[in-house]
């Protein structure tokens, strides 16, 4: 009987999980405390992802600011060479007269008054940005608060404010995004997906980076770029090197 109580036992052994040991086999030679050249760094973020879908690659900054100072605000749009690999839908808030063009352009939701009272009764967004013309900010002062607690409230600030919408609207489409800083001095944002090749995703990189140095605040003394992260949306932060961008 103890023969075939043991016999058993080993019968309902688990098998060992060959996924954890590939992923502990990932991690060998990786340093955490390491500053890492970009591409290097974007090598490392490939090799540590353990997702099982096309996931979204981050870029986390910390930045040499004082959050509290209006005059140390660090925002801005780049567009990426090779966009973020997301779809995103885009509102656009015109006069009559350009109704047409921002609908060419790829706008996913077009109107002036008769959209913002639509928002303003049901209080849904289903878009991600929100485009507008200057003259339209009036009227949008109705649903600022719905558009401004969910970061959809356009601004010159980005360029979703905009003379031209149409030609805002496309870059948006394209890969344009926004950037700003948090109240602890950090910013954050995607740079492409996993599946990007490694040169795309080290130009979005450089794109974002150059973007953020030139957004930097006059009144910013001291370090700037203080510590530089990318990872993958499940995936461990790999520190970049402030020194060497490529």
């Amino acid at each position: 009987m103890a023969k075939e109580k043991n016999k058993t036992n080993k019968t309902n052994q688990k098998p060992v999980d060959s996924e954890k040991n590939s992923a502990n086999e990932n991690e060998k030679g990786f340093d955490k405390a390491k500053q890492y050249k970009p591409s290097e760094a974007i090598a490392w973020v490939k090799k540590l992802n353990k997702a099982k879908f096309d996931a979204s690659v981050e870029l986390h900054v910390r930045l040499g600011i004082d959050p509290k100072k209006g005059d140390q605000q660090v925002r801005d749009a780049v567009s990426l060479p090779h966009g973020t690999g997301k779809t995103i839908k885009v509102a656009a808030f015109v006069s009559p007269d350009k109704e047409k063009e921002v609908k060419e352009a790829g706008a996913d939701y077009v109107g002036g008054t008769d959209l913002i009272e639509k928002i303003k009764k049901t209080e849904k967004t289903d878009f991600q940005v929100a485009v507008a013309q200057p003259d339209m900010m009036k009227e949008l002062a109705k649903i600022a608060k719905i558009l401004g607690t969910r970061g959809l409230m356009p601004s010159p600030k980005n360029d979703t404010v905009n003379n031209d919408p149409a030609k805002a609207v496309s870059e948006l489409k394209k890969g344009k995004i926004s950037f700003k800083n948090d109240n602890t001095s950090n910013l954050h944002t995607v740079i492409g997906k996993l599946s990007f090749e490694d040169n795309k995703l080290l130009e979005n990189f450089q794109a974002v980076i150059e973007a953020i140095k030139k957004a930097k605040p006059s009144s910013s003394k001291g370090i700037y770029l203080r510590n530089i992260v990318i990872c993958s949306s499940m995936g461990p932060g790999v520190k970049v090197s402030l020194s060497e961008k490529e």
